[in-house]
C-alpha cells in the first residue's frame, strides 16, 4: 500500500469512494456528507491545494482524506476545551472503498497523517464529526482521538470536535 498526495487523475476514483460514503451516511439515517458535499469542486480543490491524499492498493485507490496544515475558522470557538492551543493540521474527508472497508485502512491513512505532522513538527490533529455519525466517533477513539467539546460549522451546523496530541514517536 502506497499513501501518497493525490493528483487530478485521481479524482474520478476519489469521487467514486465519497459518492459510496455518502449513500452509507445516507442508508444509516446521517445527515452528513448530504446535499452535493462534498462534490467534485471541493475535492478538486482539495487536490489542486496538495490537501488530498490517497491510499492506494497497486493500481486501486482504496481511500483518501484531507489534511489541512493551518487554522480551521470553525474551531476558534469551541463549546468545550481542546486538549492543547499547538498548532495542528485538520483532518476533512476520510473515506474508504466501500469494497475495502473494515480493513483498517482508515486508521492506515490516520498513522500516514500522524507521520506527516511529526515530519513537519506538528503535535496535533484536529478533527469534527456528526453528532450521528458513530461509526466516526468510534474510529476516532479507537485511533487515540478525544472528544473536547462541540464546534459549529461556518453554515450554523454542530459538529462534536476531537483532538490528538502526537509524541515524537508518532504513536500519540
Amino acid at each position: 500500500m502506497e499513501f501518497r498526495r493525490a493528483v487530478t487523475a485521481d479524482l474520478n476514483e476519489i469521487m467514486v469512494i465519497i459518492k459510496q460514503a455518502q449513500d452509507y451516511l445516507k442508508n444509516a439515517g446521517i445527515n452528513q456528507w448530504q446535499n452535493n458535499y462534498p462534490n467534485i469542486e471541493v475535492m478538486n480543490r482539495d487536490i489542486e491545494n496538495k490537501n488530498c491524499y490517497v491510499l492506494v492498493d497497486g493500481d486501486i485507490i482504496v481511500g483518501t482524506v484531507t489534511v489541512i496544515f493551518g487554522v480551521e475558522k470553525s474551531y476558534e470557538y469551541i463549546d468545550g476545551k481542546w486538549l492543547s492551543d499547538l498548532d495542528y493540521a485538520v483532518v476533512h474527508r476520510i473515506a474508504v472503498r466501500a469494497e475495502y472497508k473494515g480493513k483498517g485502512l482508515a486508521s492506515v491513512m490516520m498513522r500516514n497523517v500522524e507521520h506527516m505532522c511529526l515530519e513537519k513538527g506538528i503535535h496535533s490533529i484536529k478533527v469534527d464529526t456528526h453528532e450521528d455519525n458513530r461509526s466516526m466517533q468510534r474510529f476516532l477513539q479507537k485511533n487515540g482521538f478525544v472528544y473536547c467539546g462541540v464546534i459549529y460549522l461556518q453554515d450554523g451546523s454542530k459538529r462534536l470536535a476531537f483532538e490528538k496530541l502526537l509524541t515524537g514517536n508518532g504513536r500519540g
